[in-house]
């Protein structure tokens, strides 16, 4: 998609992102990355407004964070306790952080937000390299569902109520995997577009960027309820470990 960046996310959704993009999962996510995390120096990439980071270091973790959008870090900065959670504004793919970390996660498929699979590759090397030995990395994402498509493309409404709809209107590149959707939100005061382009990558890729970063897979659930990953899940939340030897 032409002229979309890692910031534009950011650009676009900033103002509205937490009344438009509650997942509904946040306090399951929260209990589970904070046990995962065992008490230790913790990277979030793609941290935005601080969703699962602010309840994380109300519980005391030491969390960091990398984010594309200083438009997303403001709203971060503008809520209680935001103002002291160190954030790097860069490319997540390049993971530009100091020092080593004991746990480091990516939420609600921001894993796509990176539009290529070198991009993808870069992510998961860099996270590797700034893993402690035993340290870990999660991943949360939905499992791809290209039977939506058809003839590679599809239009359906995702929100309405008495004065707004919502509409996603997506391309589907199977060569490249890259959905490009456009969320158009109508109300009374007019008519919005919003572009999002995504790379979905399925879960045995996922699992081979991994070992290429030198990572094991050590659990797969389908949800933050450590649920059984099965052939009808939708999305999945997975782990890698970093070898200590």
């Amino acid at each position: 998609m032409k002229d979309y960046g890692p910031g534009t996310f950011g650009e676009l959704n900033a103002d509205d992102y937490d009344a438009l993009h509650d997942p509904g999962t946040t306090e399951a996510a929260v209990a589970l990355l904070a046990e995962l995390a065992g008490g230790g120096r913790v990277l979030e990439l793609a941290i935005g407004t601080g969703r699962v980071a602010l309840p994380l270091a109300e519980r005391g973790l030491a969390i960091e964070g990398v984010e594309a959008s200083p438009e997303m870090v403001a709203k971060l900065r503008a809520k209680p306790g935001g103002e002291s959670i160190p954030v790097v504004i860069g490319d997540m793919a390049d993971v530009p952080v100091e020092g080593s970390f004991d746990f480091v996660f990516l939420t609600f498929n921001t894993l796509f937000n990176l539009t290529s699979q070198d991009a993808q590759l870069r992510c998961f090397a860099n996270v590797a390299k700034h893993l402690k030995p035993g340290g870990a990395f999660l991943v949360e994402a939905f499992v791809p569902d290209v039977a939506q498509f058809r003839d590679h493309r599809s239009l359906k409404p995702v929100h309405l109520d008495f004065g707004s709809l919502t509409l996603e209107a997506a391309i589907h590149d199977p060569v490249t995997q890259v959905i490009e959707y456009q969320y158009i939100r109508m109300t009374p005061d007019g008519t919005r577009l919003t572009p999002l382009p995504m790379r979905y990558a399925w879960p045995a890729e996922i699992d081979l960027m991994a070992k290429l970063a030198g990572l094991e897979r050590e659990n797969r659930w389908g949800g933050w309820d450590r649920s059984a990953f099965t052939a009808k899940s939708e999305m999945h939340v997975s782990v890698y470990r970093k070898p200590r030897g």
